[in-house]
């Protein structure tokens, strides 16, 4: 008969901060015809690339900015 002990750890899902995380990425992408922005972690470039995309054509007005976040699963005390 084999035995076994089990034990329950708590987790926090947080934002990952620490240093070795991905960065914080954004694009923009243009609702009329799909067209995106490449990912950057320079958020003022989106707007850039949508006030870029908007003269070229200018009835592409409405856009919609993708964040890319890490989260992480932060461990906490065992039960």
């Amino acid at each position: 008969m084999t035995r076994a002990t089990y034990r329950f750890r708590e987790h926090a899902i947080r934002p990952d901060l620490r240093p070795e995380a991905e960065p914080i990425l954004s694009a923009m992408q243009c609702k009329s015809c799909g067209d995106t922005s490449e990912k950057t972690e320079e958020f003022e470039d989106g707007t850039a690339w949508a006030a870029k995309h908007l003269k070229a054509n200018p009835d592409h007005a409405e856009y919609r900015e993708h964040i890319t976040r890490p989260y992480w699963a932060e461990p906490g005390a065992w039960q």
